[in-house]
Formats: C-alpha cells, sequence, structure tokens
C-alpha cells in the first residue's frame, strides 16, 4: 500500500477529512470547528429543523452531513467525524425522529436531501 498513500500525500489528499473537524458538545450548545471553515454554532432550544445531506463529494471530502438547522444558522456536522455519534443520539431522542429517512440517506450516493426531524 505504499504507492496509495505516495499518491495521496503527492496530490494533498486525505484518507479521512473528517478527522479535521471538531465537535464540542455542551448541555447549551453544539460547535463545530476546522481549520478552513467557519466556526458553527447552535443552541440545542434554537434546533428547528434536522436533514441529513448527502453529497457526490466523497471520498476525498465529507459526503454525509447532519445538519442542524435554526432560524439563524446552524451546524453542519460531517458523519465519521469524531463527536458525530454524540449529536446523533441525543437528536435521535426527539420526538418524531424520522428513522425511515436515516435509512433511505444511508442508502444514496447520490446528491440528496432527508427530512429527519422538524419543530
Amino acid at each position: 500500500m505504499g504507492w496509495f498513500d505516495s499518491i495521496f500525500k503527492k496530490l494533498n489528499l486525505s484518507r479521512n477529512p473528517e478527522k479535521e473537524f471538531t465537535v464540542i458538545l455542551t448541555n447549551e450548545f453544539v460547535r463545530v470547528e476546522h481549520p478552513k471553515r467557519k466556526t458553527e454554532r447552535i443552541r440545542w432550544d434554537e434546533i428547528e429543523e434536522i436533514r441529513l445531506i448527502n453529497t457526490d463529494s466523497g471520498p476525498y471530502e465529507p459526503d454525509v452531513w447532519l445538519a442542524l438547522i435554526g432560524k439563524d444558522g446552524g451546524c453542519l456536522i460531517p458523519n465519521g467525524c469524531e463527536g458525530y455519534d454524540r449529536v446523533y443520539a441525543i437528536v435521535s431522542e426527539y420526538k418524531d425522529f424520522n428513522f425511515r429517512n436515516v435509512i433511505q440517506s444511508m442508502g444514496t450516493t447520490d446528491n440528496a436531501q432527508f427530512l429527519l426531524w422538524k419543530k
């Protein structure tokens, strides 16, 4: 696999781009940091909608995102980054969370959005 690793290094590609994201959870908010993106933050009580967003950007960029959407902004959390599972565990407990759309999203490789919950 040495030749494979050298290709990634020459092209400056990461085999796991999700590792560059940092998710911070508190009792009040979720914050997502990345060295090349604007920091995003949303308070738990400001979340009005939750979606899974699938893109065709993988494998060199994250291709499945958990979107926490509020009236004045939100956070995009890539599937596979540290902290994703903790956020998902919390929001999947919301009343009327749509698990069928989660399953549908995981079977999709096209650009698509799946509504999981709406206030």
